[in-house]
């Protein structure tokens, strides 16, 4: 599927949230102590001067609102800090400087260090990886592991930290067989884990392992046939293999469960070009 229709398609849906993961080898799983990965030095560094290049973009207004925040964080308890924290986290939001967001929102974990709060600060800077250039991204993923391995440290039975911790390691490191070795792991006692699922399809596809990547997608409807979006990656899958019929069919299958018009509009358009691709190539033929 072209990028333009797809990103149209995926924009709509907002099902944006595929991870590329290696899978294949047969490696032992990561100990304890890999999973808790220090922050660097060059993370620590590269944050802050993301921080700083955030507050140098903002208008004076919003500068000294930070600024204010700021300086009550500085001076304030313990408890305190925790509501500060997700205070300059909304505001950076609002914003739109996710960097910053993503510090203040691990702040909060470190206050209140629960599984769920780093894994929330996790994906934040998982997340904000996808939104920066290239060369700025690897700090990210470093502190993004270093937050899902204190959550999984706390909570080893925190399958979504697990998962993108692994997928973390896949993206953002040299040694990607950590995350291979731990997505196999988790697959041993829940296979049935859709986000799973979606990855190993995900990387499956990527790497060229189209009929693979169709056999995910399809367990990923039986697992739950309401997670209707499996229908537009098998949609993927099909036209990358070289299968129109297959694309439109399950273009159509998904076409008759969306109900909204503006959707609807955008896939029908995409079918009609699939068709008419699909009769050229049969002249030719």
């Amino acid at each position: 599927m072209p990028s333009v229709s797809k990103a149209q398609i995926a924009a709509i849906t907002g099902t944006l949230l595929l991870i590329v993961l290696l899978f294949l080898a047969n490696t032992r799983p990561p100990r304890k102590e890999e999973l808790a990965v220090v922050q660097s030095s060059e993370s620590a560094l590269n944050i802050e001067s993301a921080i700083a290049e955030a507050k140098a973009s903002l208008q004076p207004g919003q500068r000294a609102t930070i600024k204010e925040l700021e300086t009550q964080f500085d001076h304030a308890t313990t408890i305190q800090k925790a509501a500060l924290s997700d205070s300059l986290t909304k505001k950076w939001d609002a914003f739109q400087k996710p960097v910053a967001a993503a510090y203040y929102c691990e702040q909060k974990a470190v206050i209140y260090s629960t599984s769920d709060n780093w894994t929330t600060a996790g994906n934040r800077y998982f997340n904000t990886t996808r939104l920066i250039q290239p060369d700025k991204r690897n700090a990210l993923f470093q502190l993004a592991i270093r937050c899902f391995g204190k959550a999984v440290e706390i909570n080893p039975g925190n399958t979504t930290a697990k998962i993108n911790l692994a997928a973390c390691y896949v993206e953002g490191t040299t040694d990607p067989m950590k995350g291979i070795s731990l997505l196999k792991e988790i697959e041993k006692t829940d296979s049935n884990n859709i986000n799973l699922q979606l990855n190993f399809a995900a990387f499956s596809e990527k790497s060229g392992q189209f009929d693979k990547a169709i056999q995910r997608y399809n367990k990923v409807l039986k697992i739950d046939p309401g997670y209707i979006e499996a229908y537009l990656h098998l949609a993927d899958a099909y036209e990358n293999k070289g299968d129109k019929p297959g694309a439109i069919e399950s273009l159509e299958k998904y076409l008759s469960l969306v109900d909204d018009v503006t959707i609807k509009t955008e896939v029908k358009n995409y079918i009609n070009k699939l068709s008419r691709e699909d009769s050229s190539g049969e002249k030719q033929q």
